[in-house]
């Protein structure tokens, strides 16, 4: 399994398109896995693991990363399949 490190101020000024979906679905080693989608485009997938933390794997990838809150995980979803959008300050 392999972990990567992204910086949550790194990441935190963003906004999403409102045209991104999340659904669940129960799973037998992670409890409920959510699934994020950009209409029927599987993007990737976060759950929250024993410890608190939220885990985050984009689609197509051995890359995992471990975030503080559920929006932190869809948001490195984003960054990491390049479809986040910093807003401007």
């Amino acid at each position: 399994m392999t972990f990567t490190t992204l910086h949550a101020q790194a990441i935190a000024p963003t906004k999403l398109a409102p045209d991104f979906e999340i659904d669940s679905v129960e799973d037998g080693d992670f409890g409920t896995l959510y699934r994020l989608w950009k209409s029927y485009l599987f993007l990737g997938s976060f759950y929250k693991n024993l410890d608190g933390k939220w885990i985050s794997q984009p689609s197509n990838t051995e890359c995992r990363q471990e975030c503080d809150t559920e929006y932190q995980a869809q948001i490195v979803i984003l960054a990491m399949l390049g479809l986040v959008v910093p807003s401007a300050a």
